[in-house]
């Protein structure tokens, strides 16, 4: 996908995601933690950025 790049300072192609991510430190709710974040990195730079999709 074509996205802004603060990196670049432009449009470039990016490698976009969505992720689980494991929000709590303890092992006995982390089952229960886990929540979606959008993940894009640039295809020309580098740069990463994900962001919480699930703000309830």
């Amino acid at each position: 996908m074509t996205e802004p790049c603060e990196e670049c300072e432009t449009d470039t192609l990016h490698d976009v995601s969505v992720q689980l991510v494991t929000e709590s430190t303890s092992e006995k709710n982390a089952q229960y933690s886990r929540e979606p974040y959008r993940v894009k990195e640039c295809l020309r730079c580098g740069n990463r950025e994900s962001q919480r999709m699930n703000n309830a």
